[in-house]
């Protein structure tokens, strides 16, 4: 029934001059959503976007609900700027529509239609109300709003409005590297990242035969979740070998410090690979004070290896939020998978928690800092991630 959806986008809308790029590159992430599903023509036109359907409103609606820089979505009948086919219309929405109670709201962008918004609002009212016995007009909490859009290039009429993800068009922040685990917070970090326009990829530290292959195959998983959030539909997932740095750190004189330093070495890694390859920022699942390794003072101490921004925006939330995300987004369920990261193995019993970087800089006084480090990057491997495949 519904040749067309309605797109429509929220804070794109206000950003003047650079809104074009903006429209352009959400524009480019919606073909890739919908790449293999049938459908026509995408037309963007100030304010909105259209996109033909192919009789499968449902299917393409579905795909779009994971698009980040989309407020919402509606399947809307297209007519001509002619009243007898906007009534025509409308009771075809309305008879697609349960519900006792109406209002109607009409917008007109077109100055040139002939009758005023309120005026088609009362006329179609009359019309819909002669045309469903049933129906009664209540303006103030209706079962449901028939709208009506009057533009330029025709009439749109529709009931449904979707709710989706809002935010940034995934890329148009730039490149950041998140520092994924295998547990439930980084991957939601990487998605509220991907949400304020970020071009995320990840980098999970193994520590093969500490961690098992499980363990790696786990987060390859949360990475393939994350990418139909993301920008081109895609996910670069960075191995990095971490087996010699967690011996070292097991032989240190300084146990209590082991995930303090451990952490330095991850942030210096992932520092040094996201120059490499072009990242602007750093980005964790830190949440304050959940663990010793997130105390204000511990991320203070692990923060000073690096000049590189850190993005880190779980530090507000509290664990039950963040485990409602991560079960929105559909990664909860492998988090929670019971195969150790590195994160998890060689943890002291009484781990420090406030730790200082004089501390720290003392501990790593005794071991090759550099050496590790590169040897880390060496061994690092890099798997490419698309929807439905790995590459």
């Amino acid at each position: 029934m519904y040749p067309l959806l309605l797109v429509r986008y929220g804070e794109l809308s206000l950003k003047g001059r650079n809104r074009r790029v903006f429209e352009d590159l959400l524009t480019a992430n919606i073909r890739v959503a919908i790449a293999d599903v049938p459908h026509g023509q995408i037309t963007k036109t100030f304010g909105r976007i259209y996109l033909e359907t192919a009789g499968n409103w449902e299917e393409l609606a579905a795909r779009l609900q994971r698009v980040f820089g989309i407020v919402s979505i509606s399947p809307v009948l297209r007519r001509g700027l002619d009243l007898e086919a906007i009534k025509e219309g409308a009771r075809l929405v309305v008879e697609d529509t349960p519900g006792q109670t109406f209002k109607v709201e009409t917008r007109r962008t077109n100055k040139d239609f002939p009758l005023t918004s309120p005026e088609l609002s009362r006329t179609l009212g009359g019309h819909l109300l002669a045309s469903f016995p049933h129906l009664q007009v209540d303006v103030h909490q209706p079962d449901f709003v028939v709208n009506v859009e009057v533009r330029s290039e025709g009439a749109f009429i529709y009931s449904k409005v979707i709710p989706c993800l809002g935010g940034l068009p995934a890329g148009s922040s730039g490149k950041g590297l998140l520092l994924l685990s295998g547990g439930i917070d980084s991957p939601v970090a990487g998605f509220l990242s991907m949400k304020r326009g970020v071009d995320v990829e990840g980098v999970h530290f193994h520590s093969y035969p500490f961690t098992s292959q499980q363990s790696k195959e786990k987060v390859i998983e949360l990475a393939r979740l994350l990418v139909p959030y993301n920008a081109r539909g895609r996910f670069r997932l960075w191995l990095a070998y971490f087996t010699e740095i967690q011996k070292a750190l097991h032989k240190g004189s300084y146990p209590s410090l082991s995930v303090t330093l451990m952490r330095r070495f991850m942030l210096r890694i992932a520092a040094k690979l996201a120059e490499r390859e072009g990242a602007l920022a750093l980005i964790t699942g830190d949440s304050l004070g959940q663990v010793a390794s997130q105390t204000m003072e511990s991320i203070h101490t692990i923060n000073a290896v690096t000049s590189m921004p850190v993005f880190r925006p779980l530090i507000g939330l509290d664990k039950q939020e963040i485990v409602e995300v991560a079960r929105r987004i559909g990664t909860f369920e492998t988090s929670i998978l019971p195969y150790e990261d590195c994160c998890t193995v060689f943890v002291p019993k009484n781990p420090a928690t406030r730790p200082t970087i004089e501390q720290a800089e003392r501990a790593e006084a005794e071991l090759d800092v550099d050496g590790l480090i590169a040897e880390a990057l060496e061994k690092t491997e890099l798997i490419e991630l698309r929807a439905g495949q790995m590459l």
